[in-house]
């Protein structure tokens, strides 16, 4: 009778789960489903990071939450084995691929067209909207990890089911670009609208960002910094790549959360801190690190190397789709408006420590500041 008894009790509160549950997170008990490891922390080591077998991708792989991504991105990795592939997928949202490890290809079809490229460490790609995809290990002795930015969290809490996000079979032809796009082509695009973000580059392929030679003058954002801002897949998500010059460090910025970093070449490291703090987080990064500023977090970054250090960014809202007032205010800012920025702590108003700390840095390695 006892036993019985429990049992009931155990049915009713069950049912009561399934119809009155609360606070609910769409996205996590999606991730706790898919039975694959999620890995969280300010920094993740992706070339590190525990996998486990992804039936939805037939190969390997982890969900990653850096402290920072905020409520709408996320990351997965996915390690494809050697002389492998994934199972062919499509889904309603965007990503962005960063490669961490490996070598070999994607294939893309879109508009009853397929796309077939190449890829190795540093190269990056978009997977436009609802296109299928499927990623080839192309070694027989080495597994290959890419690492994906997506809008999967936005989406999945939105909808709330995977049926309909991964299996509608809408095309949205407008998002795909030409074939080119796919061949680690592009064009320069310059925004005459914008006095600070002038120069994109638009395209669905780099084949290794650390070579990528489009990359322009960034004065604002430190002496002899580059960068390059991506317009990809005709999408939300912005990305750009950043280069920090020798013995030199970016100037100090803040912005909307979930932007996810991912260092090209180092060594190098960041600091980071919410105004008023009196201590500052370090992450020491280099290739196969990730990290993502909280939102309104200064963060602040420092090259160690003995080459021009760049570093690869995600987020959401591009400068053709911002998706939010802060991102629109933030590249509405000015030459004028930087002066008093609320994004950014120029050189003037720095903490004089920042700078004595890279200093030391630098002469560990036997290094010196260069002077721009």
């Amino acid at each position: 009778m006892s036993t019985t008894s429990t049992n009931e009790a155990v049915h009713t509160h069950d049912h009561e789960d399934d119809d009155l549950r609360f606070a609910v997170d769409p996205y996590r008990d999606w991730v706790e489903g898919e039975g694959v490891p999620l890995a969280e922390g300010f920094a993740v080591n992706l070339m590190e990071t525990p996998v486990a077998r992804w039936e939805r991708f037939g190969a390997n792989g982890s969900v990653v939450n850096v402290a920072g991504r905020g409520d709408h991105l996320d990351m997965w990795l996915i390690e494809v084995p050697p002389a492998s592939n994934t199972t062919p997928v499509h889904h309603l949202f965007e990503t962005v691929v960063y490669v961490i490890s490996g070598h070999g290809s994607t294939v893309i079809e879109a508009g009853g067209r397929t796309h077939s490229f190449e890829w190795g460490p540093h190269s990056m790609f978009a997977i436009p909207m609802n296109a299928t995809y499927r990623y080839f290990n192309g070694t027989g002795d080495e597994p290959a990890r890419l690492a994906m930015t997506t809008q999967f969290p936005l989406v999945m809490n939105i909808f709330r089911n995977d049926d309909f996000i991964f299996g509608t079979g809408y095309e949205f032809t407008e998002r795909y670009g030409s074939d080119e796009s796919f061949q680690g082509k592009g064009r320069m695009v310059h925004d005459k609208t914008s006095d600070l973000y002038k120069d994109f580059w638009e395209t669905n392929f780099v084949p290794d960002l650390s070579e990528f030679s489009e990359l322009t003058p960034l004065e604002w954002r430190g002496k002899k910094s580059k960068s390059i801002l991506f317009l990809l897949a005709n999408g939300a998500l912005h990305a750009h790549c950043s280069e920090i010059p020798v013995g030199r460090y970016k100037l100090a910025h803040r912005h909307v959360g979930g932007t996810h970093i991912y260092p090209v070449n180092g060594p190098g490291y960041s600091l980071l801190w919410y105004e008023g703090d009196k201590e500052r987080i370090r992450v020491d990064w280099d290739h196969g690190w990730s990290y993502s500023p909280p939102d309104n977090m200064y963060h602040q970054h420092f090259n160690l190397a003995g080459i021009p250090s760049r570093y690869f960014a995600v987020k959401l809202g591009s400068r053709r789709y911002p998706f939010s007032s802060r991102m629109r205010a933030q590249f509405e800012e000015t030459p004028t408006s930087l002066k008093n920025s609320r994004y950014q702590i120029n050189a003037e108003q720095e903490d004089p420590a920042i700078k004595e700390l890279y200093i030391e840095e630098l002469a560990k390695r036997g290094m010196t500041m260069t002077a721009v």
